[in-house]
């Protein structure tokens, strides 16, 4: 268990081990959510995740009202329909991870797919961002960060433009290649893990992410999450020795 005064973080090899798994994973925080669609019952193998916060923890620059249509609506259904997809299949006793790559790329199972690895791709994201969070790293993190992009402002600068001109719906990542760090846009419920690249961090960046808040300007929701949102503990403790 890892606990940070008031605000627990999730390395994401725990992470990745609680998400869909039958196991009982805590992670302690202020609100004693625990993370992870975990595994319940036959009847329903995948349940919402809680927060790692509470809705209105990220306010004033997400709302609660966005929290409570984006995780309790838009997060919800994701896994409401994934339970009712793999009803009957060989699939209902698998982890989010075995789902997304057993699925990814067979045009019979992309519901399936499509609806796992949102439902991943969420919880990745609850945990990308922290109340306090924002500005820059430290550490090794930084230091690598400085060693594939040039410089600190040159990452921040790439990683928000990136996320700026996915076009349409996708996913702003920030991922790990060997000794080096890569910047990657996936679109609509693409996700690095079909790639065998580790991640670190997420931006979502489907409007339903930031509308209420900022309407159609992704700039701005962008430039909240880099310098005000943005978990780089979380992030941090992702990296995988090299």
């Amino acid at each position: 268990m890892k606990k940070k005064g008031s605000q627990g973080t999730v390395d994401r090899r725990s992470f990745m081990k609680a998400l869909g798994m039958g196991g009982a994973f805590l992670a302690l925080n202020a609100t004693g959510f625990v993370p992870g669609a975990l595994a319940s019952d036959r009847a329903r193998p995948f349940r919402l995740p809680p927060l790692p916060y509470s809705p209105r923890a990220l306010v004033p620059y997400i709302s609660q009202a966005t929290m409570n249509f984006h995780y309790g609506r838009h997060h919800d259904t994701y896994v409401s329909n994934l339970n009712q997809l793999v009803r009957g299949t060989g699939l209902a006793g698998d982890s989010l991870e075995d789902i997304i790559r057993k699925t990814a790329g067979k045009k019979d199972q992309k519901a399936i797919f499509n609806n796992a690895a949102q439902s991943w791709n969420h919880d990745f994201y609850w945990h990308s961002m922290k109340p306090g969070g924002g500005g820059k790293p430290s550490g090794e993190l930084l230091r690598m960060i400085e060693e594939s992009f040039g410089d600190w402002q040159s990452f921040k600068d790439d990683f928000s433009q990136s996320a700026l001109t996915i076009f349409g719906s996708g996913w702003g990542w920030l991922v790990q290649e060997g000794s080096k760090l890569r910047i990657v846009q996936t679109r609509n419920a693409d996700t690095p893990l079909v790639e065998d690249l580790n991640p670190l961090l997420t931006i979502d960046v489907w409007e339903h992410a930031y509308y209420l808040d900022r309407k159609n300007v992704r700039k701005d929701y962008i430039t909240v999450f880099m310098n005000h949102l943005i978990n780089w503990e979380f992030a941090r403790k992702n990296l995988l020795p090299v």
